[in-house]
């Protein structure tokens, strides 16, 4: 049975293997501070065009999340988000466990718009008993969005100087940051993205590694004992070159000269607009307009479960009793041969 389920049920990249296999025996210093996690950062210092960044490797998106987020955060403070924001609904509570709330805004089409940013904002400083109320103190994003919309480069711009007015830092959830950089339509380099935000997250885990996830701190504002912070939330693992060996392998240059990590996310993105087109083409209607990996495509309940024994996709909720808005993912692993026997089974 063919799977759309999510991009994260494939193994790893063959680069990514025989970079492990290769290294097997080396013996690295633990926890991270070994050799091939140093050039794997070094890498993606160049990749993002800042030299200076602060680089540490955890190993999943919901990790990453609740450590970032509570070590940039006073205990009195809370991360504001869009209410389909990936924090808010998929993460289990994980942010506010950490006893940080999540302060919801409306979203369109799944992005945070920076007048809506701007009002909430400007309605809080203004508030008389604002001292009474859980203070804003980051602002999260996601790049793609829950529904796989991109930002561009004016939206993330203006939220960004949302943000600096208000002194408030900036953080972009990345698990899928590569299959939004090489959507079509895209105007965000990795270089504009890391200069328009103060910590973002490059994500492995969706996109060709094992495991693992790489958070940036753009101008060296991570907490001074943010490896110790780590420590706490469990995310630091005694063999952390397995997490630096991958994404050297991720940031090395490919046989056409791109980054790994791109190339990976491209044909995540070419395989995903071949299913749209199919689902267009058999006069199916969509949730949203994705130009990325995640298509949201709108069926009747009785296919959609004549089709679910054909194949793996989620169902991601209703438009009404009679039809299931069904989620289809392709990934950095999907086949044309996939794609070939999804038009098949829609035939």
């Amino acid at each position: 049975m063919i799977s759309f389920e999510c991009d994260y049920n494939n193994g790893a990249c063959q680069q990514v293997i025989d970079n492990l296999v290769k290294y097997n025996n080396a013996k690295p210093t633990p926890y991270g501070f070994d050799e091939f996690s140093e050039r794997a950062k070094a890498r993606i210092r160049e990749a993002c065009g800042l030299p200076d960044a602060q680089i540490f490797f955890l190993t999943g998106g919901t990790q990453t999340n609740a450590t970032t987020i509570d070590s940039m955060l006073y205990q009195y403070e809370g991360v504001i988000c869009v209410g389909s924001g990936h924090i808010n609904v998929h993460e289990a509570g994980a942010v506010e466990f950490t006893e940080h709330k999540i302060i919801t805004l409306p979203d369109t089409q799944g992005k945070l718009e920076a007048r809506v940013l701007d009002k909430y904002l400007d309605d809080y400083m203004h508030d008389g008993n604002k001292d009474h109320a859980v203070h804003p103190g980051l602002v999260y994003i996601t790049f793609p969005t829950e529904f796989g919309t991109l930002y561009s480069a004016k939206e993330l711009n203006d939220i960004y100087q949302v943000c600096q007015n208000y002194e408030i830092p900036l953080y972009i959830d990345g698990a899928r940051l590569g299959y939004g950089l090489m959507a079509t339509g895209n105007d965000i380099t990795l270089p504009y993205l890391a200069r328009h935000c103060d910590v973002f997250y490059i994500g492995g885990t969706k996109i060709g590694a094992l495991c693992g996830e790489a958070v940036v701190f753009t101008n060296r504002k991570a907490h001074k004992h943010f490896f110790s912070i780590q420590k706490q939330h469990g995310a630091v693992i005694a063999k952390g070159a397995l997490i630096g060996l991958q994404f050297e392998a991720l940031f090395t240059p490919h046989e056409d000269g791109e980054l790994l990590y791109y190339s990976l996310s491209r044909n995540a993105i070419k395989t995903a607009m071949r299913m749209k087109d199919i689902f267009i083409r058999k006069g199916f209607e969509f949730l949203v307009d994705s130009p990325t990996n995640q298509q949201f495509v709108i069926i009747s309940n009785e296919q959609a479960d004549r089709l679910s024994q054909k194949m793996q996709f989620t169902h991601f909720g209703q438009t009404d009793k009679h039809h299931t808005i069904c989620r289809f993912v392709t990934s950095w692993a999907t086949t044309d041969e996939e794609i070939d026997e999804l038009e098949q089974i829609l035939d």
